[in-house]
């Protein structure tokens, strides 16, 4: 009952807010189509090509297919991380348990995105943007390797990937690499524009019953729905604050609930457990402004 209230709730505020929806709809496709389809688009395609191709999972020690799934994954950006590791638990190199751990760990921004558009675009120069990167990987390898430490802990032969169901080679890879994704792209997309436009109707009603300060609202509320809708609002009304760097990396570590929704929805497919996520985000966005903060 409380779902369906909502539903119609939002449902009354679109319609009652076409305009505002409408705008926020527009951000959303724009920011989708100049920051996330350039950056994410051509390393997708190139890690499903890779994963695609025939391997024997017994053929690498454990630790290197841990390492693969952390090099694919936290270096192609969101969501590539779950792509990857939910693939390799479909064709059985990593165990159910091993994937969910991993998708906690093999979760990241991709450089072109961090370097080019937040650093170059929104700090100002790229070197900003590479201390920035360089603080992500630096709490999310402290995490992997956590996790590296509790499935040696747990390792047995009933729990390797060996017992995992594989799904069948693919015939025709780099084929199979273009439709896998191509819906992983509209999966972004759809996510990115209706959490923009849900993001911009819920500001601009908050700010309408409270009086409250509108860039604080807006970036709070974007940054809660959309992470690069956030990241955007808080340039516009903090740059040149002292906290604008440390709060730009608060919002990339919560992501929003945009691309949670595009990791939620991969790793059901692939039957992973979320509480392992769950943590690592939580994790990731305490330590990541302490390590920013070191390197500035």
């Amino acid at each position: 009952m409380i779902n369906v209230i909502m539903i119609w709730a939002l449902i009354a505020l679109f319609i009652l807010q076409p305009g505002i929806a409408h705008d926020g709809a527009e951000t959303g496709a724009k920011l989708f189509v100049q920051a996330l389809l350039p950056y994410l688009l051509p390393y997708i395609i190139l890690t499903q090509w890779l994963l695609k191709l025939p391997v024997s999972k017994n053929s690498s020690p454990p630790w290197m297919r841990y390492l693969k799934a952390y090099t694919l994954g936290s270096f192609g950006g969101f969501p590539v991380g779950a792509v990857t590791v939910s693939e390799m638990k479909r064709n059985g190199q990593l165990s159910a348990y091993e994937s969910s751990l991993l998708l906690a760990a093999c979760h990241a921004p991709g450089p072109m995105f961090i370097v080019g558009y937040v650093g170059l675009e929104l700090f100002g120069n790229s070197m900003s943007g590479w201390k920035l990167l360089i603080a992500i990987h630096v709490a999310n390898i402290l995490f992997f390797l956590f996790v590296l430490l509790l499935m040696a802990s747990r390792r047995s032969h009933q729990e390797t990937t060996k017992n995992s169901p594989t799904s069948a080679p693919s015939s025709a890879p780099l084929l199979d690499a273009f439709k896998e994704s191509s819906s992983i792209i509209i999966l972004v997309a759809t996510t990115v524009v209706f959490f923009s436009s849900l993001g911009n109707v819920l500001t601009t009603v908050i700010q309408a019953a409270a009086s409250v300060e509108m860039g604080i609202v807006k970036t709070v509320v974007l940054s809660f729905f959309e992470m690069t809708s956030g990241v955007q609002s808080a340039t516009q009304h903090f740059y040149g604050s002292p906290i604008f760097p440390y709060l730009i990396a608060a919002i990339l570590s919560i992501n929003g609930l945009s691309i949670h929704m595009q990791v939620f929805v991969i790793a059901r497919s692939a039957e992973l457990s979320l509480k392992p996520y769950v943590i690592g985000r939580i994790w990731s966005v305490l330590a990541v402004p302490v390590f920013l903060y070191i390197l500035l």
